[in-house]
């Protein structure tokens, strides 16, 4: 049996309450100066500044900025992993129900960070797009996990392949719209949106293969 590779660390972990409140402190201070600036015009001293910190007490915790933005893109991906769940926990207890949670889950997970999301994935190149893989692959295994209790509803002839299409179309779609330059913002417009992504994927998830014939 071989063990897994371990991750590397992205800083150093608190041990105590205080240091953990402090670290909460950079990450945001980072994540709100990113969000609003862009990665390039955030700094170690801007950070430190914004989160009312000493720029030493965010070296004692990163070697860098570049360790700082791995720790901001593991926050993210990690809160958005734990919001999905959340939502799909507190669902309607129907297929509709799982659907439209999902979708909206997503739209408002995205819309969160705006820009930021798209610009930690290309900064960070490859690593960041392994992370953001097997955030794909958690939110994935989600959905699966909390719409297996009314898979008999789905007509269409394999459920699990799908619910794996449904989930692509939705991560591809809010994604799409974090990214566009007209994007569904605001409470309305963005209910809106998930409600007709709801309603596209329960329609397919509703209607029976379509018969194909061979094609001479």
């Amino acid at each position: 049996m071989t063990d897994e590779p371990k991750r590397p660390a992205h800083h150093r972990e608190p041990r105590q309450a205080r240091s953990a409140a402090t670290l909460a402190r950079i990450l945001q201070a980072a994540e709100e100066i990113a969000s609003s600036s862009g990665l390039d015009e955030m700094t170690v001293s801007g950070v430190a500044e914004h989160a009312g910190v000493a720029v030493g007490s965010i070296y004692r915790r990163f070697e860098g900025k570049e360790q700082l933005v791995t720790a901001l893109t593991e926050r993210m991906l990690e809160r958005r992993e734990e919001y999905v769940a959340e939502r799909l926990r507190a669902a309607e207890p129907s297929l509709p129900g799982v659907v439209d949670a999902f979708a909206d889950a997503l739209l408002q997970s995205f819309a969160d960070s705006g820009n930021l999301f798209p610009e930690l994935m290309r900064a960070r190149g490859s690593s960041a797009l392994d992370r953001g893989a097997r955030t794909i692959t958690e939110i994935h295994r989600l959905l699966l996990e909390a719409a297996a209790p009314h898979a008999h509803q789905i007509r269409r002839s394999d459920p699990e392949a799908a619910l794996d299409t449904v989930a692509r179309a939705l991560l591809g779609a809010c994604f799409h719209n974090s990214v566009r330059p007209d994007p569904a913002t605001g409470e309305t417009a963005r209910r809106r949106y998930a409600d007709e992504l709801g309603d596209m994927a329960i329609a397919y998830l509703l209607t029976p293969d379509r018969r194909r014939t061979t094609r001479t």
